[in-house]
């Protein structure tokens, strides 16, 4: 997990040259270096690193002595680096993972390199001698990238929102206007001219996410064929299995967060179990939280973690240490969305407690399990099988904006690298090509195939397997009241009736629908101004949903 910045296309003299001024120095607490880059005018990249793989060659932007015109910066972990650097037979001169993307791109292009690529990633690559710059993003959007494109010939990208304000010359606030997500899957090339204007592009697709990726190949991957329910079953716990090993790459302490969900659940207790088969001597570490020690999530991570053996946290907080997190929540997620905000108060507790009292760094999380596997109450109602997995499929292409951003930025925010396995690529599209009926509820359950794979056993207790699906910001509550109806009661009291009466008028755009939405969007524009708001969107259901 890193903070990456760049900026082409106009003067940078007058930049404040401070890694204060960037506002990622969070992202990666480790290493900072902010530069021109040799042979081309009017640029500036800038680097925050966090470190996990490699020494200190892992520094950016990389340049290696073989490809003297390539620089690379990347936000990123790439799993599979070893294998394509034996396949391909690259020598390397770093011990870092993100070197591979430089030989790929070298040798096959752009597009093809990231195809290759298994792993979380958003990376710039400067190619002097073909005078171009390209930008590309990983399946999910799990490493975050923003950019923008002028028509005077400007090209930014950074990981957060808030790098924007670094953005001082006057020529520039056209940019705070453009600022957009970069999509996930996607990659784009962008020329240089001579005079270091870039010529605006359109982002291009690379894959689907529901279409095996090109990386599979040069895997080796114990897959049974056939759609009998016992060999789906196998293949889903060998997948994800997989999934859960390849994420412990790395040289830093691995964490777990444990809400004793199905999810958290599935994902602490094989992180244990592969721990321990790699010789790690030290215990995983879970970690959970809520109101007090009777919440929901904390009596249920309890049993799990006894369970599995893992040394166990158990953080409360109260009312007052929510609300008064709320504003560094949102400028934090640089949203004002409320199902973002909610449960993201405890999580960004959590992962503060995380960092200040633990030696963890890497955080396995259950994040994508939902969308994936079809979690969400909702789904119950779906009327046809096509019409759950039409609804997956538009919640794993937006999740980026959702579950994704919230979990990435409440542990970045705190120096964390957050590590998804249920978002893993060979595993999800495997998972959306199994027939739709499969996938879909069955009895009132949830979820009910990836608990079904998962059966017998003994990875987790059965009643943790076959949990009814709780929302986080209702388990962390406390008994009778959920953590989201302390905040609404408590901003019921706090935002006047005048100020809401007047909402429609005042924001014309998302106009806020209640006081706690009000409550939010009122910290956001003091934070960010009013001119973001292009970013920032409702998660929305579907239309077949009743609630």
């Amino acid at each position: 997990m890193c903070g990456i910045w760049a900026l082409f296309g106009c003067d940078c003299s007058d930049l404040v040259r401070c890694k204060e001024a960037l506002k990622v120095a969070h992202r990666g607490p480790d290493s900072f270096q902010i530069n021109n880059l040799e042979g081309l005018k009017n640029s500036m990249v800038a680097f925050h690193r966090l470190h996990v793989v490699g020494g200190i060659g892992g520094m950016q932007p990389m340049i290696l002595k073989k490809y003297p015109h390539l620089s690379l910066l990347c936000n990123g972990e790439i799993y599979n680096y070893k294998t394509l650097q034996k396949e391909f037979d690259y020598l390397f001169q770093t011990d870092c993972d993100c070197e591979i993307i430089l030989h790929l791109y070298n040798e096959f292009g752009g597009k093809k390199a990231s195809q290759l690529l298994d792993g979380v990633f958003a990376f710039i690559v400067i190619d002097t001698k073909q005078n171009c710059v390209m930008l590309s993003r990983d399946s999910y959007g799990v490493r975050p990238l923003y950019y923008v494109t002028t028509k005077a010939g400007v090209l930014g990208a950074c990981s957060e929102v808030k790098v924007e304000n670094i953005l001082l010359l006057r020529t520039l606030t056209i940019l705070l206007l453009r600022i957009r997500h970069f999509p996930p899957g996607h990659y784009m090339f962008c020329d240089i001219m001579k005079n270091g204007k870039v010529i605006p592009s359109t982002p291009t697709k690379f894959h689907r996410i529901d279409e095996p990726p090109a990386h599979l190949q040069y895997q080796r991957l114990e897959l049974e064929n056939g759609l009998e329910e016992e060999t789906v079953k196998r293949n889903i716990r060998y997948l994800f299995s997989r999934a859960v090993d390849k994420r412990l790459m790395g040289s830093r302490r691995v964490g777990s967060l444990l809400s004793g969900g199905l999810d958290s659940s599935v994902v602490a207790a094989l992180t244990a179990q592969k721990l321990k088969e790699h010789g790690v001597a030290e215990p995983l570490q879970t970690f959970t939280i809520g109101m007090n020690s009777d919440s929901t999530d904390v009596i249920a991570a309890r049993k799990v973690a006894r369970h599995i053996g893992s040394e166990h946290h158990e953080i409360t907080f109260t009312l007052e240490e929510g609300m008064k997190a709320v504003k560094s929540v949102i400028f934090t997620l640089e949203t004002y969305d409320v199902l973002a905000i909610r449960p993201s108060v405890p999580m960004y507790i959590l992962c503060q407690h995380i960092s200040r009292n633990t030696n963890n760094i890497l955080i396995m999380t259950g994040e994508g399990a939902d969308e994936v596997a079809q979690g969400y109450l909702h789904f119950l109602e779906q009327p046809t099988p096509e019409d759950g997995h039409k609804e997956s499929m538009r919640q794993l292409q937006q999740i980026y904006m959702y579950d994704v951003l919230r979990i990435d930025r409440c542990t970045a925010a705190h120096g964390l690298e957050i590590r998804a396995p249920f978002l893993d690529h060979a595993f999800t599209s495997y998972y959306l090509n199994l027939p739709a009926d499969m996938r879909a509820p069955k009895n009132g359950i949830e979820k009910y195939f990836l608990r079904a794979a998962f059966a017998g056993a003994n990875l987790i207790p059965n009643n943790t397997l076959w949990r009814k699906k709780e929302g986080f910001s209702t388990g962390v509550g406390e008994e009778g009241t959920s953590w989201f109806e302390h905040l609404q009661q408590h901003l019921e009291g706090l935002v006047k009736k005048y100020r809401f009466a007047r909402a429609s008028q005042s924001y014309t755009h998302n106009t806020p629908r209640t006081k706690e939405e009000l409550f939010y969007r009122q910290i956001f524009e003091k934070k960010f101004g009013s001119k973001l708001d292009r970013i920032c969107t409702y998660q929305r259901r579907p239309k077949w949903a009743q609630a």
